[in-house]
Parts: C-alpha cells; structure tokens; sequence
C-alpha cells in the first residue's frame, strides 16, 4: 500500500514504513532486516525498461588519498575521509568500553554507542561514494578508471624479525587513508549505474600513468617530483599530477577499448603493456 506507506507482514499484519521511492513493476520478494537496533526492508521487484542509449563523453578517472578522484577534463572530487573525521569519538567509546565490566549493560550500552558511530561512518562512506557516482554516469558514456589492487596497496610495512620494514608508521597511515576511500565500492558502483544507461567502465593497468607524459609520452620517475606537480623532463609540459595520470588513463582507456570492439592491432599507449594495449591481438 504505498499511498498510505504501508507493507502488510505475515504474523504482524500491516506496518507503516518511510516510503524513500516509489516501488515499481511486479513486486517478487520481500526482505527485512535489523542493523544496529533500526529495521529495514528491501524489496525487490520485476519490470521490463528500455534499452538506454549511453549520453555523454568519455572520461578518465585517476584515484587518490589527496583528491578522491581526478578527472581528466581537469575537475576533481575531494575525499570525505568518513573514519577520519570519527576517529576521535571512535577511540573514545572504545576507551569507555575498555572500562566496563565485560557483558554488564552498561558494557553492553558502551558496545552498542561503537556499533552506531560504525554505522553512521559505514553510511556517510555509502552516501558519497553513491552521489559521487551518479554524477559521473550520469554526465559519461565511459570511464575509463585504475585497475587498482587495493589488497596489495594497503598491505602492511611491518616485515618480519629478520627483515623490519621501513616507515612502518608512515605506511600503516597510508594504508588507513586508502582503505578509508572505498575505491573497490566505488567502482561496483561505478559499473553498474553506467550499465544501467548503456555506458562502459574500463579498468586499465596503473603502470606508468603517473609518470607518462601526456604531450611527448616520455616515460620518467623524475617527470613528478612532488605528489601534485607533474613536469616532463623532456618537453617541459606542466600539469597537475592527478590530471595528468587520469589523461594517461583515458588514453589507456581508449586503447582497450578500441581492441576489444574491433580486435585491431592497437600501439601501446600511455600506463599499458604491450601485451594490454593491443600489440598483440586482443583475446576474449
């Protein structure tokens, strides 16, 4: 019953419910559930669309702890850092729950306080990461984004007894910052929402795409001397660093593409291999 924003229940009989959106087509199944002491329910439900017609440009995407996503026409998304800016009531509640006599309701109470700022910092990641997306495929009939391996970036420095790491503590911040982005939610997202309109996500290898020149493709750890300037010691083209890798990444993008539709020979291009860009024959 949605004009009344009522759901009729087995063994509970009607209850009334926030109505976010209109349900639409056939309703199949219905899901409730219970996080954090708040009810939810999902339905899911079947109807035919039409075949959408992808609208827009292509763009390449470079991802990032200091802008959460660069964008190659030069616009960027700034990063939310949802934990970061919990940390400190985080610790606290914890500090407070430390304190309590374990399986006491006041440890409970305490148990209960860390499970909510969880969540809340779970649904502000949630919330960015979905406007973020449909912005961009909303605007973009392609992405062409980083094939980042998140598991391996945020792999701990420690080392072991007989080899120690190096900037362990520097490492474990990073890592945190990286994890604290949901780049691999993002690009879930990412692919879906674009299938929805008819567009394509790219995945393309990271290598060199923040070290190839977009101008002469010289390729040089010392073309970014800093983490935002980019400066090609060959040609003297300047740029932002971030913008410069999501060019790359475009241009990469483009390749792969083009191989895959046509089964072309294709020449490398900027953060490929050869054997990615298309030297050698595309295979399914």
């Amino acid at each position: 019953d949605q004009g009344n924003s009522r759901l009729f229940l087995p063994k509970l009989g009607w209850l009334r419910y926030r109505n976010s959106r209109d349900v639409l087509g056939t309703v199949k199944n219905v899901t409730v559930s219970r996080f954090c002491g708040q009810w939810y329910v999902s339905i899911q439900t079947e109807r035919e669309v039409e075949r959408p017609i992808p609208k827009g440009s292509a763009i390449g995407i470079d991802m990032g702890v200091v802008r959460f996503a660069a964008l190659s026409d030069g616009t960027f998304f700034a990063p939310l850092n949802s934990f970061k800016r919990h940390e400190d009531r985080l610790r606290k509640a914890q500090q407070a729950m430390s304190r309590k006599t374990k399986f006491s309701n006041h440890w409970k109470k305490a148990k209960s306080r860390i499970q909510k700022i969880h969540a809340r910092i779970g649904n502000a990641r949630r919330d960015y990461l979905h406007k973020t997306s449909t912005a961009i495929s909303q605007n973009h009939a392609m992405v062409c984004i980083e094939d980042l391996q998140v598991r391996n970036l945020s792999k701990s420095a420690a080392g072991s007894t007989e080899k120690p790491g190096r900037n362990v503590r520097a490492k474990s911040g990073l890592n945190q910052s990286i994890l604290d982005q949901g780049w691999f939610e993002f690009r879930r997202q990412l692919d879906y929402k674009l299938a929805w309109k008819g567009g394509w996500l790219v995945p393309v290898p990271p290598r060199n795409t923040s070290r190839t020149c977009p101008c002469c493709s010289h390729v040089s750890a010392d073309n970014r001397q800093t983490q935002a300037r980019f400066e090609c010691v060959e040609c003297g083209f300047e740029e932002n660093a971030d913008v410069v890798g999501a060019i790359n990444v475009l241009r990469a993008g483009h390749a792969r593409f083009a191989c895959e539709v046509s089964g072309a020979v294709m020449p490398p291009a900027a953060g490929t291999r050869r054997s990615d860009s298309g030297a050698a024959r595309c295979r399914p």
